[in-house]
């Protein structure tokens, strides 16, 4: 039996950030490499996982168009960079007893490799709580012993912080995020447009394990929506520079500009919006989603446990496709894998990517 063994977090090479001593980390994001690699868990429609599969059996489009990819072979002996990012704030101060005597799932998690692990804590600002260490049982106590935090819950700043601290490690390392917060984002300086950015830029997947938020948190962030504009600086979608007959009716703005696209682009680009308005309501879910990797409800130390052995157990399971994109357009690309001829085959894929415009820097 053959079993590919999935990167839990892949080379991030297309991502700048500024960092600044007195704020959290934000990020700038550019496309470094045109290397995007593809994580893929195959299972039937009963849920068993598939491992028998060749490079042969999957196919691989960007943008509609049929990709030449590689499928990498037992890239799970390489070293392990691990950051893990609980939320202490906001409705996370409820669930910091749930994080006690994780250290044998932790270990089944990392596996026996190589490895250096960091503890990121966040309520209305993310902080290095740990730097990166070998010492797992000593990112355990650290879980087991963490004091609450104020009322903000501040993910997607969380995330762009963490990014900015895997950056640190050694490029041959595999680098991993794992997420344990309430369902959305509250605060957070890190807009909606750069947080999918930085997911699609990076070749990084992302575990997510998430309790619910409260009802008044998830109205006031579904309430802030319109305030988003979903495109780069003077495109399309962009508000800055838009016709004056789309002034009050960005609605409209989008529909038109989703009608000239090729029909490629247009299912790009309606999935990109879909995401971003996901990623609103529901943070911690589309993360993981969007970047390939899995998410999972929780509601007490029982739930988590059981979530992180299922996990623990999925990932010797994954493929992990890697391909050169055959067009570097800027923008959004849609990525779309599939099992030839198996249509009998559930395949959970990442979905997008995004390339940078080198001149527009």
């Amino acid at each position: 039996m053959r079993s590919v063994c999935y990167t839990l977090l892949l080379a991030l090479t297309a991502v700048g950030l500024c960092a600044q001593q007195s704020e959290p980390a934000l990020p700038v994001l550019t496309v470094r490499s045109s290397l995007v690699t593809v994580p893929v868990l195959v299972t039937t429609k009963a849920g068993k996982v598939v491992f028998e599969l060749t490079a042969d059996d999957f196919v691989v489009t960007d943008n509609g168009v049929p990709q030449h990819f590689t499928l990498d072979q037992e890239t799970g002996s390489q070293p392990l960079a691990l950051a893990i990012v609980v939320e202490t704030g906001g409705a996370g101060s409820r669930h910091l007893d749930d994080y006690s005597a994780l250290d044998s799932v932790l270990d089944a998690l990392i596996g026996n490799v190589e490895h250096s692990i960091a503890v990121v804590t966040f309520d209305s600002t993310p902080q290095l709580l740990m730097p990166f260490s070998s010492r797992t049982s000593d990112a355990s106590k650290l879980l087991a012993s963490l004091t609450a935090g104020d009322r903000g819950a501040a993910i997607l700043d969380a995330v762009a912080f963490a990014v900015a601290q895997l950056r640190t490690q050694p490029a041959s390392y595999r680098r991993a995020i794992l997420l344990l917060s309430e369902t959305i984002d509250q605060g957070s300086k890190t807009t909606l447009n750069e947080a999918l950015r930085l997911i699609s830029d990076t070749n990084t997947a992302m575990y997510s394990f998430g309790f619910s938020s409260t009802r008044a948190a998830v109205s006031h962030e579904a309430s802030k929506l319109d305030n988003e504009t979903p495109g780069p600086a003077h495109g399309c979608f962009s508000h800055e520079g838009a016709d004056a007959e789309y002034e009050g009716h960005y609605s409209k703005q989008v529909l038109d500009c989703i009608s000239q696209l090729a029909p490629p682009l247009r299912l790009a680009t309606m999935t990109f919006l879909t995401a971003r308005n996901a990623l609103r309501k529901k943070t911690a879910e589309s993360i993981a989603q969007l970047a390939g990797g899995e998410f999972f409800h929780f509601h007490n130390a029982k739930d988590l446990k059981a979530g992180l052995i299922t996990l623990s157990n999925d990932l010797p399971n994954y493929y992990v496709l890697s391909f050169r994109p055959s067009s570097l357009t800027p923008g959004l690309h849609a990525l779309h894998v599939s099992a030839k001829d198996l249509p009998q085959l559930v395949l959970k894929a990442r979905r997008e990517y995004w390339i940078d415009d080198d001149s527009a820097h």
